[in-house]
């Protein structure tokens, strides 16, 4: 029988940082304000000639020196992200690919907003125990900064940039393996959170109402009820299917978007603080890199050890979502 298994992880975060003061000169905001509604004091930004494929490189080399795998054994990559550096084509997967050196694998894109780590981590968990690949490197990067309008106080205060990586292996120990992937989603709320842009669902007159909304949109009150409903959910889901109680998670990982999301959850799991991850105070809302970047902080602090539970928990627009019971298995 053949698992798949997380062996590694990478992040980077762009040097520039943009805080919560900084903000407040730009929009009308204070530092007091967002940090009591979002727990978020700094983001990073990334610079002006940094792609979003420079950002999934940086994650994607580390990861993949951690693994301790030779490069060429890397046989796919997918990269989640909704800040890719065209539009609609070459996906960001391919650059990244390229820029690896790497030629003749399987590279592709998805977008499922701030819950993309968690599909692609099922896509990489179905194509190793399918038998078709055997180490799939996965990559959520993100450069928010180039759809977020700064003149918008609801949104400009959440995002930030980064990325994350990790490499997924194949492995006939079930101990090592990625025990379950939950991945849902419903349209009926896509104006929630969305970008209207210039797409066949959404043609504009003019160039200048067309770049006005290539920028993030965001009804937050709604947002933030569903969110804390729907993640809730999804989570007693996966560990009652599973039979694994709260006690037995070493790290809840949820995407960091907001941090009274992120305590209404814990609370609602009754999961004690030790045990939840955060890192928004200082990389805000990266969307689908947000979770392998915290993964990677506790990682680098030497929090994470080898054969501890992790819980990931995503939310994001689409309306995505997803959860995912994963030990860590590294090889070295």
């Amino acid at each position: 029988m053949v698992y798949a298994a997380f062996r590694s992880i990478g992040a980077y975060a762009p040097k520039k940082i943009l805080s919560n003061e900084e903000l407040s000169t730009m929009v009308d905001t204070t530092d007091e304000w967002i940090t009591k509604r979002t727990g978020i004091k700094e983001r990073r930004i990334a610079a002006d000639n940094e792609y979003t494929s420079d950002l999934g490189i940086y994650a994607a080399e580390l990861a993949i020196e951690r693994s301790g795998l030779n490069k060429d054994e890397i046989d796919m990559i997918v990269c989640a992200t909704i800040s890719p550096d065209y539009f609609c084509m070459p996906s960001t997967a391919t650059i990244i690919s390229t820029k690896l050196g790497l030629k003749n694998i399987t590279a592709f894109d998805i977008s499922a907003a701030c819950t993309g780590f968690v599909y692609i981590l099922s896509i990489a968990k179905a194509f190793i125990e399918s038998g078709m690949k055997k180490n799939v490197l996965i990559i959520g990067a993100e450069k928010l900064s180039s759809i977020t309008d700064y003149s918008d106080r609801g949104t400009c205060i959440l995002f930030g940039d980064g990325a994350g990586a990790a490499v997924i292996s194949a492995t006939d120990n079930k101990d090592e393996a990625i025990i379950d992937v939950h991945t849902g989603a419903d349209g009926a709320y896509a104006d929630l959170l969305m970008t209207p842009n210039g797409g066949s669902g959404s043609a504009h007159d003019s160039l200048d109402q067309e770049a006005a909304n290539c920028f993030m949109q965001m009804k937050g009150n709604e947002t933030f009820k569903v969110a804390v409903r729907t993640l809730t959910k999804d989570v007693v889901e996966i560990l009652n299917e599973n039979n694994i109680n709260s006690e037995s998670i070493k790290h809840f990982i949820p995407h960091q978007a907001n941090y009274r999301i992120i305590k209404a959850v814990g609370d609602a799991l009754k999961l004690r603080e030790d045990q939840v991850v955060l890192t928004v105070e200082k990389y805000g809302n990266t969307s689908g890199a947000s979770i392998p970047m915290a993964i990677n902080d506790i990682y680098e602090q030497g929090r994470l050890k080898k054969g501890e539970l992790m819980l990931l928990d995503a939310f994001g627009g689409g309306l995505t979502w997803g959860s995912a019971l994963v030990p860590f298995s590294p090889l070295k």
